[in-house]
């Protein structure tokens, strides 16, 4: 499909095929098109697959219907499975070694080190650093972060979040030892090569964004802008996902639900007044002024 393209902005929605898309997905799949489309920039769709296991092949014709119903179109796509040559060449820029150590392995390094650190997620703590611990199992490739801090810029909270790499979060897998290369290799690279600009996605990715810019600095890669918007939660508060039984946008499609009161629920989350239905040029504006607003920028 294609859309209007006017200025030097670039956006992107990127769903996992790993099943069918829930109001959540549409959610923020409405705020990344309307993103673009307010600056009269080009949009691109994402399928990223590069976990094939969790892969459902249905799930891509699936979420191109449910866009079109809500009337998102784009202007190129990209599936991460054909492009593999790319995150090989990109790793191979890198300082990487090969890790053979396990999770359970990982996991009583760090109880057992008496620097062990106590935040939200282990800290790999460099055991195969010098050399595998087990050469004679397959290898996962390490990226050996760099010293000093990775800093990130929200442009819709004006937040910024510094990360120091190697005490809080350790040195990043780029490919699992069963060859499947991991999701912030990918991105930044995928992101590059689509001259993306503008990254709209959910609040549960911001403490990745450092690391993702510390991977685009040391590739010699620009660093988009990036907004992370609220997740979607159900009537308990809870974060609606795929695994945890939200109802599928295509159900309220094929049962024959209106697109344009869908999009005025999605847009009545995030606190916007507007009708039963409502359009997408009608909601242009809002996201407009959600950019306007103090400390957004």
């Amino acid at each position: 499909m294609t859309g209007s393209g006017g200025t030097g902005v670039v956006g992107r929605f990127a769903p996992s095929p790993t099943g069918a898309m829930h109001l959540g997905n549409a959610r923020t799949a409405l705020l990344a098109w309307l993103h673009s489309r307010a600056h009269g920039g080009r949009h691109l769709l994402r399928f990223e697959d590069l976990d094939t296991g969790r892969v459902r092949p249905w799930a891509y014709d699936l979420t191109r219907r449910d866009l079109e119903w809500l009337g998102l179109d784009w202007d190129g796509e990209v599936i991460q499975s054909r492009r593999l040559d790319l995150y090989r060449d990109a790793a191979a820029r890198l300082d990487t070694y090969p890790c053979t150590c396990t999770r359970r392995e990982i996991r009583d390094a760090i109880q057992d080190s008496a620097g062990a650190p106590h935040g939200e997620e282990p800290v790999y703590p460099g055991t195969c650093r010098a050399a595998p611990r087990s050469p004679d199992r397959p290898a996962a490739l390490r990226w050996r972060v760099p010293e000093g801090e990775a800093c990130a810029h929200d442009a819709l909270s004006g937040r910024t979040l510094c990360q120091d790499l190697r005490a809080d979060v350790g040195d990043l897998v780029l490919r699992r030892n069963d060859g499947v290369y991991a999701y912030h290799l990918a991105v930044v690279v995928d992101d590059a090569a689509g001259g993306v600009t503008d990254v709209l996605r959910g609040e549960d990715l911001w403490t990745a964004t450092p690391r993702q810019a510390a991977l685009q600095a040391a590739l010699g890669l620009p660093t988009p802008r990036y907004l992370h918007v609220p997740l979607m939660t159900d009537y308990r508060g809870e974060r609606l996902a795929k695994r945890g039984g939200a109802p599928p946008l295509s159900a309220l499609r094929e049962a024959g639900e209106s697109a344009a009161r869908i999009r005025a629920e999605l847009a009545r989350s995030l606190g916007w007044l507007v009708q039963d239905e409502v359009s997408l040029p009608d909601l242009l504006p809002l996201w407009s002024a959600e950019l306007a607003r103090p400390g957004a920028g």
